[in-house]
């Protein structure tokens, strides 16, 4: 049994927050930290392998798995099925290593009710600013000006769920914030439930008390 049990980790954020860089971050600070390695129904785009970028099933067997209960989270998403299969993460918590997640708030509501809730960390990035959230989605010069709006009228309905998280940061300074949540991440993994070993240990001590008794 490894020392302790790995996070589920739930970062989410409207589009533009920083997110995707902190997550980057994140990983590169820890390199054992996995990230969660979805399933859709959506084809296979070229270069895309089956297990890497995602599990790749048809609709039936995607509904399937749901109903099996084999799927951590699920949302329909502009035609297609998305979903965070149980078993590869539980696989990954048990051996000890934390896995990362990008998803929206109703992504975090059903991982937070699912059998594996319990080990569930989540956190929410919100921007300093409106206006500032929109120069970043400018600056960023991927998207039209139509995208961008959609983007913006998105945002508010994403932030207005902050409240359903363990921890929300303002992410005003990048450096700031990615200290912010590897500080988090580090005194998450040592709550009780994360350390499996400390009942045996705990066994010890009292034997060794009945013994000097």
């Amino acid at each position: 049994m490894a020392d302790r049990r790995g996070l589920l980790i739930i970062l989410s954020s409207p589009s533009g927050a920083g997110k995707s860089t902190l997550a980057r971050r994140l990983m590169a600070w820890d390199d054992e930290l996995s990230f969660s390695v979805s399933a859709t129904t959506r084809a296979p785009r070229s270069g895309e392998v089956d297990g890497r970028e995602y599990f790749f099933l048809s609709e039936d067997q995607f509904k399937q798995k749901v109903a099996n209960g084999e799927m951590l989270e699920h949302a329909h998403v502009f035609g297609n099925f998305y979903g965070s299969p149980a078993g590869p993460v539980k696989d990954t918590i048990e051996s000890g290593r934390d896995v990362l997640f990008d998803v929206d708030w109703q992504g975090e509501i059903q991982i937070r009710n699912s059998d594996l809730g319990k080990h569930a960390l989540s956190i929410f990035i919100l921007p300093p600013s409106i206006r500032e959230l929109r120069r970043r989605l400018e600056n960023r010069a991927q998207d039209s000006d139509d995208v961008i709006s959609r983007r913006m009228l998105k945002s508010w309905d994403e932030i207005s769920h902050w409240g359903y998280y363990d921890y929300v940061l303002i992410n005003d300074d990048l450096d700031e914030t990615e200290e912010k949540l590897k500080t988090i991440v580090s005194a998450e993994r040592m709550r009780r439930i994360q350390q499996p070993a400390l009942q045996a240990h705990v066994r010890k001590l009292q034997t060794e008390f009945e013994e000097l008794s």
